[in-house]
């Protein structure tokens, strides 16, 4: 056999490993017989010891050469034939932070060369082991001796009264944890020294360094380096500390100090965990510790807390200090060990909960704090929700290859756009992570069959400023089928919301607000969706947004703090969007009795005609209509007599008594019921004002009613315009100067140095019957958003920009298409007695507010509007010269100089 094939002592590899295996084995004897030792409660520390030393030389590898010893405090107990030569191996025996022995081991004469000199690896493991294991005996021998001298005390008069409860938990610490004891000692001097005890003071001057003269040498010497001082507490000075705290303070006083501070030290684990970059299953288990430690002792206080409670909202929540200021008033460190229940995340995860997972839990803890002064908001419920965290998403890319995805936000608008599809379809077709496929699989055992919407919660969204609304996808999954079926569609939907980062409107949306660089996670809210089944359908009774502050007021009477709700029959999604071909119900919360439209007729025609359910037959999310659904189920629609009420003879009747018949009734929403007989509204403008009054920002808000309990689904601060003072307007323009005006729906506002308007030809675009060139439409609409000088040009158009209903009753357009515009113009014209509505959705309405577009909806000849659509054909079209290929469409779309003169007011 080769010198190669050899080990450093001449063995060949199979036989070296034979040969640590077997002294693995004469180690792990030893240890077996040293814990055996150990256990025998009737044994004396001497006996432990003597029986020890026999039981060290047949654990190590040259037995017969070996010996051992040892000593605790100045005792020591060594093996026959005992010799201390140069080559030895010690380890300390540490009790409460204090040195109390030793063990050594050492081989008589020099021995082949090892590890550690002639000693294996594994035996100096060992020693230590043997060392730290007797430790803890000699600690629980100490604390047995103190519980029994205490308890001696207690039947002898002569120590009736002295404090004896305190000295014994002294005593306890200073043997099991010396670092406690030093720092219960000087926190007790500092005390007396603050309360004003002359004794402590003295001793602080004489033993110490004085804080105060520390403090004065600072102010002197600030441009220098302060003179180093030592600074320590002995035994001898903490003994003194508390024979002076036994003269002056109470018995009571100082057991509830001392108390108090260990307490305290209770949580330094847990800023430890949270301060570090640990992981997120670290900083998990560090708050189970806690919870299990606050159940045993509830009133755990301490001035670290709040600092522990900040850094678990940085680590969960956000890192926006006008967050967090908010969130530390309402949201403490046993929270969160309920909410990590319900987050679903890998073991090295670093990652957040999200923005709209932080908004949603936020507003759930204030609520629930201020409900113990406000009735009106203990009915409020978050539905079950699961959380996924923003890092899984990249963990997910980088499990399937995707990382060069990352990449697309950097690429042209439009080709971005183009791609698209296929990045959802790439997503779709992914495999996740199994360890996420076993975490959503238990959430599915919990979240039941009940129907779930897959929310985004990105670490840009719903912030101030920011809000993305509407950017991201948001799906229904019906739940239903067998586990495998359940689990696949939920996986099927969170990969489509993955996939919606790399949309076109978000990188816009981000570019628009020099968020492009930002490293973008996404985080997942997995929500259990609220209602009732009703036959094969599955909704809740009613849904909607709010607002706190009115940005859209149709009367002089309304206040912008009377606020908003756009309120809906079913799912909510009609009170998000913006559909051509239905209305939401308009109202506001500080002036309920002041509607939109006035006459029977108007509220009947702008009613919601649709309602959005899920069918759980089809497992699809479908849209009825919503009079042939209340009449096929208006017995199994809870609440349905406080939504509707009956149209006959041109008057509205709300339902009354138990006989209505909605079968044969004409039944349209109008939600009177709703707002005159139960306290909704006063409910809702509580928690608008509440949750402005906590976060110290307007709020816009999206909930849902089952019928019986009030849901809230979301919260987040809502935008506002940085310009919105009223400009002046002189009242000497010509009337033939003038291109368009108007006198209600009109925001505060100035939009100067207009160049371009862009004009949709509402007749013209209505004569349209090829769908695909309605979307060509659009599509010029955005080249055009991009080529036109940016917040210089006006676009008008018919009907809704942006609808996701018919694009026949609006221009198909996305926020990337429209997001440079200084104003967005909607023309509603009259065809007969119809004229359609121009209110505004959500997401539509947060786009125009963040980017400071000017939103104005124009009603021709009605309400003193002048709309000169001479001046506007008459002007030179430039559409051809900006966009070649676009000529044919040069009868509907005009691009129209504006005279440099005009300053667009």
């Amino acid at each position: 056999m080769t010198d190669k094939k050899k080990n450093n002592n001449g063995r060949p590899p199979v036989d070296r490993l034979l040969h640590r295996l077997q002294e693995r084995a004469k180690e792990l004897s030893c240890l077996y017989k040293v814990d055996e030792v150990l256990g025998r409660a009737d044994y004396s520390m001497d006996e432990i010891c003597t029986e020890i030393i026999k039981n060290i030389p047949p654990g190590w590898q040259y037995t017969e050469e070996c010996v051992a010893r040892i000593t605790i405090d100045s005792k020591s107990f060594t093996s026959p034939n005992f010799v201390e030569t140069e080559w030895g191996l010690r380890a300390a025996i540490v009790s409460g932070g204090i040195d109390v022995g030793e063990i050594a081991v050492f081989y008589t004469r020099e021995m082949p060369r090892w590890d550690d000199g002639p000693f294996l690896a594994d035996e100096s493991k060992l020693i230590k082991t043997i060392a730290d294991r007797l430790a803890t005996r000699i600690t629980h021998l100490n604390m047995q001796n103190i519980v029994e001298r205490w308890e001696g005390q207690q039947h002898d008069p002569k120590y009736s009264g002295s404090g004896g409860e305190w000295q014994v938990v002294l005593q306890m610490l200073k043997q099991t944890d010396r670092d406690l004891y030093v720092g219960v000692a000087r926190k007790m001097l500092n005390h007396m020294c603050w309360s004003g005890v002359s004794q402590a003071e003295e001793l602080l001057k004489t033993r110490t360094p004085d804080p105060r003269q520390l403090e004065m040498a600072m102010q002197a010497d600030w441009n220098q380096a302060y003179e180093r001082k030592k600074i320590g507490f002995t035994t001898e000075l903490c003994s003194a500390v508390f024979a002076i705290a036994g003269e002056n303070l109470s018995d009571d006083i100082i057991f509830n100090l001392i108390q108090r501070w260990i307490q305290e030290d209770k949580l330094s684990f847990l800023a430890q965990v949270v301060n570090g970059n640990l992981s997120l299953a670290e900083v998990a288990d560090a708050i189970r510790r806690y919870h299990y430690l606050a159940e045993e002792e509830p009133e755990i206080q301490s001035p670290n807390k709040r600092g522990i409670e900040v850094s678990l909202i940085r680590r969960f929540l956000s890192d926006q200090l006008s967050y967090i200021s908010a969130a530390k008033g309402y949201i403490q460190v046993q929270d969160f060990y309920s909410l990590l229940d319900r987050v679903v995340f890998v073991p090295a995860s670093h990652g957040k909960l999200g923005g709209k997972s932080a908004g949603l839990y936020l507003a759930a803890q204030i609520l629930k704090r201020k409900a113990q002064d406000n009735d009106l908001l203990r009915g409020v419920q978050v539905p079950m929700t699961y959380h996924l965290t923003s890092d899984l998403m990249l963990h997910f890319m980088h499990y399937n290859n995707f990382d060069e995805v990352v990449e697309q936000k950097y690429k042209p608008i439009n080709q971005a756009r183009f791609e698209y599809p296929y990045i959802v379809q790439t997503f779709k077709s992914a495999r996740f992570p199994p360890e996420v496929v076993n975490g959503l699989s238990a959430a599915l055992d919990d979240l039941g069959q009940k129907p779930l919407i897959v929310r985004s919660s990105s670490l840009l969204e719903d912030r101030v400023g920011a809000s993305f609304s509407g950017k991201y996808k948001s799906v229904f999954v019906a739940n239903q089928g067998t586990k495998q079926q359940r689990l696949q569609a939920l996986l099927d939907a969170i990969a489509e919301v993955y996939a919606s980062t790399f949309g076109p409107d978000p990188i816009e949306y981000r570019t628009e607000r020099g968020l492009l660089d930002f490293g973008e996670e996404m985080g997942i809210m997995i929500q259990e969706v609220v209602g009732t089944q009703v036959g094969k359908y599955f909704l809740p009774s009613f849904a909607g947004v709010a607002f706190s502050k009115n940005e859209f007021r149709w009367s002089p009477r309304i206040k912008r703090e009377d606020g908003l709700i756009r309120l809906v029959p079913g799912l909510g999604t009609r009170a998000v969007d913006r559909l051509g071909n239905d209305y939401p119900v308009l109202i506001a919360p500080g002036q309920p009795g002041l509607r939109v439209n006035t006459t029977p007729e108007e509220t009947a025609q702008y009613s919601p005609q649709k309602i959005d359910l899920i069918d759980l037959e089809t497992n699809t999310f479908e849209t009825v209509d919503v009079n042939d659904f209340v009449r096929e189920n208006a017995d199994a629609f809870p609440g349905v007599e406080n939504m509707v009420s009956s149209f006959k003879d041109g008057i509205l009747r709300t339902p009354t008594g138990l006989h209505f018949d909605y079968e044969k009734a004409d039944n349209i929403v109008t939600f009177d019921g709703l707002t005159q007989r139960t306290p909704f509204i006063a409910q809702l403008k509580a928690i608008l004002d509440t949750l402005e009054e906590a976060l110290g920002l307007p709020v816009d808000i999206e909930f849902a009613s089952d019928g019986n309990k009030f849901y809230l689904l979301q919260c987040r601060s809502q935008s506002h315009s940085e310009s919105c003072a009223p400009a002046p307007i002189p009242l000497d323009t010509p009337p033939d100067q003038v291109i368009f005006s108007a006198n209600k729906y009109i925001s505060n506002g100035r939009t100067p140095d207009i160049t371009h308007i862009v004009y949709v030809d509402p007749q013209g675009y209505s004569e349209i019957t090829d769908h695909s060139a309605m979307i060509k439409v659009g599509r010029i609409v955005g080249k055009l958003n991009k080529l036109l000088p940016k917040r210089q040009f006006i676009l008008m158009g018919p009907g809704r920009w942006g609808s996701r209903g018919d694009i026949k009753l609006g221009v198909s357009v996305t926020y990337s298409d429209i997001n440079n515009s200084a104003a967005l113009i909607e023309i509603a014209r009259k065809k007969g007695d119809y004229v359609p509505d121009l209110s505004f959705g959500t997401h539509f309405f947060q786009d125009l507010v963040e980017a400071d577009i000017r939103y104005l909806p124009l009603y021709p000849d009605e309400d003193g509007v002048i709309f000169n659509e001479r001046y506007l054909l008459g002007s030179k079209n430039v559409l051809s010269e900006l966009i070649p290929e676009s000529a044919q469409f040069e009868q509907i779309i005009r691009v129209i100089d504006v005279p440099s003169t005009s300053d667009g007011r």
